[in-house]
């Protein structure tokens, strides 16, 4: 990991890749703070929302470290009906390196289940940019986890909802706490406060179990939902680095489609979080610069690389918490719905396609919820519309009319 020490106040817009919180606060006063880096130096208006979080899990015993993951029964075909092979979530203690944003410590869980398709999924959780907002206490995000409760079984992780396509997919799960939506590999020192940006550290170690206890996987997954979210296309991509062999690899990124790629927001969030310190070795890669390497523009980087990989997402048009972020970079919220068809647009001219599924309305994330099973838009139920996704071919785009509803 490198180490990087900043004192500075970053201006409003780098907030632009922040996944979490809510719109309470868009009308703050700004904060300033004397600046000391080779960053580019810029004035900020300091972020106090809450961060996104996940449902509420249920307790359950303390965890112990360093569990042998137990191989799941396999089937030979899977059914309409779950079958019941999930099983209970194990906890694992990774490398020493892997750590939160507060240097505590850090654990993976897994849900084991048919073992030839299995998901990756990314917790969401918030980011953060400034000495403020990077607060342990009461930051825009989560810095800490509790390593004894595990996830809970909402959503898209229900395994007893007749409907949910993912009900005997094996998970893996990779709780977040480092506020960098998963790209950093940096410590970075705003004033008094040293914080660990090891989202991208973590996030490997996640797909490093993964490759370990699902070597023959023919179906994978990778999803995550706000922050979690926004390394999809990224991890996918390297899923078909190692997965050469499975015929399907599909993302699904739950709420992060509404960020703009300007180029020095790019280059100074690169740079407070030490996204380009762990660059993939790909041809498409080769010569990327901090300003080039953006939220949209890992659709493109991915499925420049990875063409068969199945890209997806989902939005809420007027999603509160983007539009928060947006608003802060100068972007107005009733703009959001067209930042949101942006991406898929940025990827299409590019030649890669990515499904995308628009609902009208404010919400922010929707596949740990009940929602999941509830929403239709247009006609097309959001479960179906997954079901079609999961099930081997890439969707038809549904998109609000009325997005405002």
């Amino acid at each position: 990991m490198q180490r990087h020490v900043i004192t500075l106040g970053v201006t409003a817009c780098f907030v632009l890749a922040a996944c979490g919180g809510t719109s309470d606060s868009a009308s703050e006063q700004p904060d300033t703070a004397t600046v000391e880096t080779d960053a580019p130096a810029e004035t900020a208006a300091p972020v106090t929302e809450p961060p996104e979080s996940e449902p509420e899990p249920a307790a359950t015993e303390p965890a112990v470290a360093e569990q042998t993951a137990t191989e799941p029964p396999v089937t030979d075909a899977m059914v309409d009906e779950p079958t019941g092979l999930a099983g209970e979530w194990d906890v694992f203690d990774p490398a020493s390196d892997c750590v939160c944003a507060d240097g505590s410590e850090f654990v993976l869980w897994e849900r084991p289940a048919d073992p030839t398709k299995v998901v990756l999924y990314f917790e969401g959780g918030g980011a953060c940019f400034t000495e403020e907002s990077c607060d342990f206490e009461n930051g825009t995000y989560t810095s800490s986890i509790d390593i004894t409760e595990p996830p809970t079984d909402s959503g898209l992780f229900d395994a007893t909802n007749p409907e949910n396509p993912l009900a005997d997919h094996s998970i893996v799960y990779v709780p977040y706490c480092t506020g960098d939506v998963f790209l950093g590999d940096e410590t970075t020192t705003y004033g008094d406060l040293e914080v660990r940006h090891n989202g991208f550290v973590n996030a490997s170690a996640g797909f490093d179990l993964l490759l370990a206890n699902y070597p023959d996987a023919e179906q994978v997954v990778v999803t995550g939902a706000s922050a979690g979210s926004v390394p999809t296309p990224l991890f996918a991509g390297l899923a078909s680095d190692r997965y050469p062999d499975t015929t399907d690899i599909v993302t699904f990124g739950d709420s992060s489609g509404g960020y703009p790629d300007v180029g020095v927001i790019n280059a100074t969030i690169g740079s407070l979080w030490g996204t380009m310190n762990n660059q993939p070795a790909w041809p498409v890669a080769e010569g990327l610069t901090a300003e080039e390497f953006s939220i949209p523009g890992l659709y493109v980087l991915a499925g420049t690389h990875a063409p068969e990989v199945r890209y997806a997402r989902f939005d809420y048009a007027f999603d509160q918490t983007q539009a928060f972020f947006g608003s802060l970079a100068g972007v107005q919220a009733d703009e959001l719905v067209t930042l949101i068809d942006a991406t898929e647009a940025l990827g299409e001219t590019s030649g890669i396609q990515i499904s995308a599924y628009v609902a009208p309305g404010s919400t922010h994330t929707i596949m740990r919820s009940t929602e999941v099973y509830e929403l239709e838009v247009e006609g097309a139920r959001l479960i179906d519309w997954l079901t079609e996704l999961f099930g081997g071919t890439s969707p038809a785009d549904v998109h609000c009319v009325d997005c405002a509803g």
